[in-house]
């Protein structure tokens, strides 16, 4: 698999000169980049042929006039899916199987799969021009301060990232790929694997001389900040990178306690696997769309567009970046909410939040519960879930504390889950203790709560 510098120089530089023509440039590229890619798939992909064949011109296309798309839909027809016709879902399924094989290109690109947390797993695949494209696109979008940062970085320490998944996952994929393809650019990374008990972690981290930086998702920062909180894990990271999942102001506060050294506010970022590179963070906290690359629209369930500042039921995603597998108004299955007003940093890229994902929230009959209103810490456990396991019965389970008190500890926090339940009108629901651990997702996300998902136990 080859990387250009060259390429990624170009995103570079494309990205630095379509920034300083502001909304009118940016608009003009990402329609022109729009157009382009449905030239592409009209022509070399079947199943986009059939989707388009009564479009009108390429050239005159607008993204309204697209249909809307599902994973479930485009992994049915994955053979006639992609633009390069020589690679099946059986040659990909049969790489994904070999377990030896996390991060080694089949055919010349490189093939990941999603964890199927929305209930169904996707293959993503991604040729060289895309990886390209995140490198280049993500140095183009970086202020002064951060230059500073990534250079201090780099010079400072050993980058740890704290990502999981037994499995051909992204968090551990892509990092395996680079160092195949750039050996001297990840040359001062470590990873860690997250599935691992969190007192090994902490052991793995504590042995590190010297930590710049980690990169990690919010909910393992979490249990980090706790670890940090008690003691048992003494690091001085001055950066955190976080992505993946939904990071709380509640939590930036608590671990800028937890680590007075850091130098930077938390770096997070907004992506998927389908778009490893989907926005990204500037100097003041907010969240930007590559709009030269990406479209990100917020949609209400009819999927139509909404509002800026109104909560969407949903999003759809395009990746202009991608013409090896088209995304394109490809249902994403989150809740955005776009900024109203220019963000003080002074980007003309639109800014938003997250709110998350409508398979993360629990329905207990016709009341709809947010995770966020369970609180499950205990001093003496180190990981505490909630489990759905029907439409009115959970189960709490936890990884404790070394000599902790399993029960005390497990009786606390089911009452404590008994007592949100009752706060919301809940009578009926029954807790009960589970000897079970908590368990991880396929990739290696650590989930406070898990839902019941369509009658059955979750994933």
């Amino acid at each position: 698999m080859r990387f250009s510098l060259l390429r990624t120089l170009a995103y570079l530089a494309g990205g630095l000169w379509t920034a300083s023509g502001g909304r009118k440039r940016i608009e003009a590229k990402q329609l022109r980049n729009l157009q382009c890619l449905v030239e592409k798939v009209r022509t070399t992909s079947p199943l986009f042929a059939r989707l388009y064949k009564n479009l009108g011109p390429s050239s005159e296309i607008r993204l309204s006039d697209l249909p809307v798309t599902h994973k479930r839909d485009l992994m049915r027809e994955f053979d006639e899916w992609l633009t390069i016709r020589s690679l099946s879902l059986e040659q990909v399924r049969e790489h994904l199987s070999d377990i030896e094989k996390i991060g080694v290109p089949l055919e010349g690109v490189a093939v990941f799969r999603t964890s199927g947390t929305s209930g169904e797993p996707a293959v993503i695949v991604l040729a060289p021009r895309f990886l390209e494209y995140c490198y280049g696109i993500t140095l183009a979008r970086l202020d002064r301060t951060q230059w500073r940062l990534a250079l201090e970085e780099r010079k400072s320490g050993v980058k740890v990232i704290l990502t999981g998944g037994n499995g051909h996952f992204a968090g551990v994929g892509f990092e395996r790929l680079m160092r195949q393809i750039l050996p001297r650019l990840t040359s001062t990374r470590t990873f860690i694997d997250a599935e691992q008990p969190i007192a090994s972690i902490v052991e793995k981290l504590n042995a590190i001389p010297y930590i710049s930086s980690i990169m990690t998702y919010p909910s393992m920062l979490a249990i980090l900040a706790k670890e940090q909180e008690a003691s048992r894990l003494r690091i001085r990271p001055f950066l955190f990178r976080t992505g993946g999942e939904t990071l709380t102001d509640e939590l930036r506060k608590r671990v800028r306690s937890a680590f007075p050294d850091l130098k930077h506010d938390i770096v997070d970022t907004y992506a998927s696997t389908e778009c490893l590179v989907l926005s990204f963070s500037c100097g003041s906290g907010r969240l930007h769309v590559n709009e030269d690359w990406v479209i990100l629209e917020a949609v209400d369930d009819a999927m139509q567009p909404i509002p800026d500042g109104t909560l969407s039921s949903n999003a759809l995603l395009t990746v202009l970046a991608n013409d090896t597998q088209p995304f394109i108004r490809y249902d994403l299955g989150d809740c955005v909410r776009f900024h109203t007003d220019q963000c003080p940093c002074g980007s003309p890229f639109r800014s938003f939040q997250v709110e998350g994902r409508d398979a993360t929230l629990l329905r207990v009959g016709e009341v709809t519960l947010s995770p966020l209103i369970f609180d499950l810490e205990h001093e003496e456990a180190r990981r505490v879930q909630l489990v759905q396991t029907g439409q009115n019965d959970f189960e709490v389970r936890i990884e404790p504390v070394d000599e902790a008190d399993f029960g005390t500890a497990i009786q606390d926090i089911v009452r404590k889950v008994e007592s949100a339940f009752h706060a919301h009108g809940l009578q009926g629901v029954t807790v009960r203790e589970s000897a079970e651990p908590p368990q991880l997702t396929a990739s290696g996300k650590f989930h406070e709560v898990l839902p019941w998902r369509n009658g059955s136990s979750p994933s």
